[in-house]
């Protein structure tokens, strides 16, 4: 047996606990920090507690609160240019996967002397970063704990940069911070961490021990508190509990990389703006189908942990009732997705070899087509 795990440093897994940003901060050795986050965040004041306490302990802070979802590359270069002209040295970042995706690299940037173009891939980044901070205000990316950020190119290209160098040294849990997300954010971020889970446990090519241990658990985690989140949003132990669902498929995901289902779900986020975790939703069922002559026995492993008493075969049909129980979308029509609109984003989705090499079946044009076309 033969494999190579990495994760985040330190974890600090408490509610209010983004309060204490302040001070791990600080013994991190910073002075002065980029705080890197989105509108939303700011103005319903989930910053506030992480901003005070950098305050308390005497740390200045530059505010960068202009992060879009699918973060374009420009507004990360323009924020790495601001970062050097501040003298920042460190980085911190309460948000979602936009936010720690951008921090990542502001990190990385601010401090290494090779460019962005040259980042672009795996294990392809030379310097080291600034200190680094993590806190997520949704449960579903796993960001605070992965070596990958992913940037959109121009109009709708999406690239990733994936090196140790971003893992962050700190990834704080505050449930807190996910108090107040609406039923279709929770819903779709939930599933879109148990993607992460069942893409780790069924990779062709990483696939290992560790990851597998994480998977499950944090199937377990997720499928057990999805609906909690969901229907009952003040409910702090299953807000924790996504939260740490979340990381621990973000754990495994980022030694055993997802595949195909992500590969398939980017086309929907570049062209159309339909959210990350939404966009896995409405494929998740019809690639598990495709995958299912290859990857049954390990499907028929995990489907009890997220459905009690089903089995492999039975997920995709399972996911699809799911994504009705919670109420989201169930076709890509509802998104303004059409017929036409499939050939270019089958086209789109096979230029992500980065994932599609992960995925236990061989994903071909005419087969990433079906999966569109049972997807409308």
């Amino acid at each position: 047996m033969s494999f190579v795990f990495q994760t985040t440093r330190s974890v600090l897994c408490e509610p209010g606990s983004s309060a204490r940003i302040g001070e791990l901060a600080a013994g991190l050795g910073c002075r002065k920090v980029a705080f890197i986050t989105d509108r939303t965040v700011l103005e319903l004041g989930l910053a506030a507690a992480a901003l005070n306490g950098l305050k308390a302990a005497g740390i200045e802070v530059w505010v960068c609160a202009e992060v879009q979802p699918d973060p374009p590359e420009s507004i990360l270069l323009a924020a790495v240019e601001e970062a050097k002209r501040q003298g920042v040295d460190g980085v911190v970042s309460v948000g979602g996967g936009s936010s720690m995706d951008t921090a990542k690299l502001v990190a990385v940037l601010t401090r290494a002397e090779q460019p962005l173009s040259q980042m672009y891939g795996v294990g392809l980044v030379t310097g080291e970063r600034l200190p680094l901070i993590l806190a997520p205000t949704t449960a579903g990316t796993g960001s605070e704990v992965t070596p990958i950020s992913i940037i959109t190119i121009g109009e709708n290209d999406k690239k990733g940069v994936v090196s140790p160098q971003l893992l962050p040294d700190w990834a704080v849990l505050d449930a807190e911070l996910t108090m107040g997300l609406p039923r279709a954010v929770t819903a779709a971020t939930g599933i879109d961490a148990m993607v992460h889970a069942i893409e780790a446990y069924t990779t062709k090519l990483k696939k290992n021990p560790v990851s597998d241990c994480l998977a499950r658990e944090a199937l377990r985690l997720l499928a057990g508190n999805i609906r909690t989140a969901c229907f009952e949003p003040g409910n702090v132990e299953a807000r924790s509990n996504m939260l740490l669902g979340s990381m621990l498929a973000g754990m495994a995901f980022a030694n055993a990389p997802c595949a195909a289902v992500h590969a398939l779900a980017y086309p929907l986020g570049g062209f159309f703006h339909v959210p990350h975790g939404l966009s896995n939703a409405l494929v998740l069922p019809f690639v598990l189908d495709y995958n299912m002559p290859v990857a049954e026995t390990l499907y028929d492993e995990i489907a009890p942990i997220i459905f009690p008493g089903k089995r492999g075969a039975d997920l995709p049909g399972a996911f699809v009732a799911l994504r009705e129980e919670l109420g989201m979308p169930t076709t890509l029509r509802e998104v303004g997705i059409s017929h036409n609109h499939l050939p270019m984003m089958v086209e789109n989705a096979m230029t992500q070899t980065r994932l599609l090499v992960n995925n236990p079946r061989e994903m071909t044009p005419e087969a990433a087509l079906d999966v569109y076309e049972k997807a409308l």
